[in-house]
C-alpha cells in the first residue's frame, strides 16, 4: 500500500522559536555572567594530588604554594576536593591521627563541579546556594580543568566596577 503524502499544514508555518526576544539586561556585568564561559575567567593554575597523600603532607603543601583547597585527582578523574574546611572540620580535632591518615579518608566526596562551557553565573549559582568557596572546573570528557575561587571570581568581575 502507497503512503499518500501530508501536505503542509494550512496557511504560513511559523516557527515558535522565531518569535524569541533576545534577554535584556541592566548592564554589561549581568550580559558577562549571562554569556561568557568560564573559559572567559581565570581557572588556572590549579594543584592535583593523590587520595593516598598523607593529610599532612597535603596541609604542608596547601601552606607552601598559598592556596586554600587541592583537587584530588586518580588519573584525570576528579575523586574529590580538600579544603581549609576539611582541616578545620575532619582534622583539627584529632590532628595527631588525623595527619597521618590519607586525604582520601578526609577530603569532600564527589565534590560539585562546572564545566568550561558553563557560565559564570551557573558558577556563582552554585558556589552560593551549596556553600561552597572553591569549585573544580572540567571538560566536556570530565577532565578537571581547572578551579574557580572568591580571589578569581572577584578578579573577573573588578574591571566592571572601575
Amino acid at each position: 500500500m502507497k503512503r499518500k503524502r501530508r501536505d503542509a499544514p494550512p496557511g504560513d508555518f511559523q516557527d515558535p522559536l522565531s518569535n524569541y526576544d533576545p534577554p535584556i539586561y541592566a548592564d554589561d556585568m549581568e550580559k558577562s555572567l549571562c554569556e561568557d564561559s568560564i573559559l572567559d575567567l581565570k581557572t588556572t593554575p590549579f594543584r592535583t594530588v593523590s587520595p593516598d597523600m598523607k593529610v599532612c603532607d597535603a596541609i604542608k603543601l596547601m601552606v607552601e604554594i598559598d592556596v586554600a583547597c587541592l583537587l584530588v585527582t586518580e588519573g584525570d578523574k576528579l575523586l574529590g576536593i580538600f579544603s581549609e574546611r576539611d582541616v578545620l572540620n575532619k582534622v583539627t580535632q584529632d590532628f595527631d591521627i588525623a595527619s597521618q591518615k590519607p586525604i582520601g579518608q578526609v577530603m569532600t566526596q564527589d565534590p560539585m563541579a562546572v564545566y568550561e562551557t558553563d557560565t559564570p553565573a551557573d558558577a556563582l549559582n552554585i558556589m552560593a546556594t551549596a556553600g561552597f568557596r572553591h569549585i573544580p572546573v572540567l571538560d566536556v570528557d570530565d577532565k578537571v580543568v581547572g578551579i574557580l575561587g572568591p580571589r578569581r571570581i572577584t578578579a573577573y568581575l573588578q574591571h566592571y566596577f572601575e
